[in-house]
């Protein structure tokens, strides 16, 4: 599977009762060399929970934007980068689009003040 940095999937999430879930958008952050040598893939959630916006580890994505419209968005959403999840490939199947290389060096710092790398 060609999996990328930048791209955008859905993906199920179930809830913590255990039922099924439901699908959201992530973001593949982690770094294509391990994307091509594995299995799995670093993943961030987007959500529409726009309480966080100004958090200095998330990102606000306007639907109406091109980065928006990129990643599929019907409502404006937040890259949180405190959501990271580890996800296997055959979870990654329905690929939206990807975000561009100008919005993934923010996601860049996003993940940096989420994990005080700084």
């Amino acid at each position: 599977m060609d999996i990328e940095r930048g791209d955008v999937y859905l993906a199920r999430f179930p809830h913590a009762a255990g039922t099924r879930g439901k699908k959201r958008p992530v973001v593949v952050v982690q770094a294509d060399p391990y994307n091509r040598k594995l299995r799995h893939a670093v993943v961030v959630q987007l959500t529409t929970n726009l309480a966080d916006r100004d958090d200095a580890a998330c990102l606000f994505i306007a639907a109406d934007s091109n980065a928006g419209r990129s990643a599929g968005l019907s409502k404006d959403s937040v890259f949180s980068g405190y959501l990271i999840s580890l996800m296997s490939e055959d979870r990654l199947k329905e690929q939206i689009d990807r975000l561009p290389d100008e919005m993934m060096q923010e996601i860049g710092e996003c993940l940096r003040n989420a994990l005080d790398l700084n």
